[in-house]
């Protein structure tokens, strides 16, 4: 388990400099507007978002697990706690396909609990299944946001 810090950035070249020099480590994925790294020491996914909200404000945090029983599990504790939640969705969205649940802190800070499971060229975030009553959509906010319909 590592915690997952996503960050607004307005130069991503600039951002990722700093970065890898910071954390000694080249970023793990990178495209355009976009990059991850999976950083060992501290443990840390560190995720950058080109000109998706205010430079050097958090775009969302997340715990990224190693199995889809652990997001499921998480999902049920929050649930059980009176948490409101996303419910477990399997999901395409910043290149990679997850299986994930996406919570609200108090002040509206996104929190996402997930296990990647492969990669993907889609940025944008689609739901390819949420349960019998959601057909797969596409959301046009920022990533983060699950689209439902």
């Amino acid at each position: 388990m590592r915690l997952q810090l996503a960050l607004n950035v307005a130069d991503l070249d600039e951002a990722v400099d700093f970065y890898s020099r910071l954390f000694g480590v080249a970023p793990d994925k990178r495209k355009p507007g976009y990059a991850n790294f999976a950083i060992a020491e501290p443990p840390l996914k560190l995720v950058l978002f080109e000109g998706a909200g205010e430079p050097g404000s958090i775009n969302h945090l997340g715990v990224e697990v190693d199995a889809a029983a652990e997001v499921v599990a998480a999902e049920a504790r929050l649930s059980d706690s009176g948490v409101a939640t996303t419910g477990v969705d399997e999901t395409q969205c910043c290149y990679a396909e997850k299986t994930e649940t996406w919570v609200d802190g108090p002040d509206g800070l996104r929190w996402e609990w997930y296990v990647k499971t492969g990669d993907s060229e889609q940025f944008a975030n689609v739901v390819l299944g949420c349960g019998p009553s959601c057909e797969p959509t596409t959301a046009g906010a920022a990533p983060g946001t699950a689209a439902r319909s």
